[in-house]
């Protein structure tokens, strides 16, 4: 395969496991683990899961996420929730605060532009 064609894929890095802090956990254990297949000039490109819990998220960088599998809930501060599933794909802008619930482990592809 070419060199400037990279399959998303969790083959394609090490896997990076990590939680969120504990300050910001309100639900449940989450459990994180990234394979983030591409980083250059402030773009990140990969896979995400995290396990049943819910956080708070404060959002400064641009991302586009494509659920894979699973089912979470995003709820924006003074916001209705909104629930993504497998399928579903959406872009979180900066400026967004609010909480990311899983209720079945979630695993997207995401793009992350600084």
């Amino acid at each position: 395969m070419s060199d400037l064609i990279l399959n998303l894929t969790t083959d394609a890095a090490d896997a990076e496991h990590d939680a969120p802090a504990p300050e910001k956990v309100l639900a449940g254990d989450p459990k994180f683990s990234t394979w983030n297949v591409e980083e250059r000039d402030g773009l990140y490109c990969g896979i995400w899961e995290a396990t049943p819990g819910k956080w708070r998220i404060s959002y400064d960088e641009w991302e586009y996420c494509r659920i894979i599998s699973g089912v979470s809930v995003l709820t924006e501060e003074g916001g209705e929730a909104v629930t993504v599933r497998a399928g579903d794909s959406f872009i979180l802008r900066p400026g967004f605060r609010g909480t990311w619930e899983v209720l079945e482990t979630t695993r997207k592809d995401y793009v992350i532009r600084l």
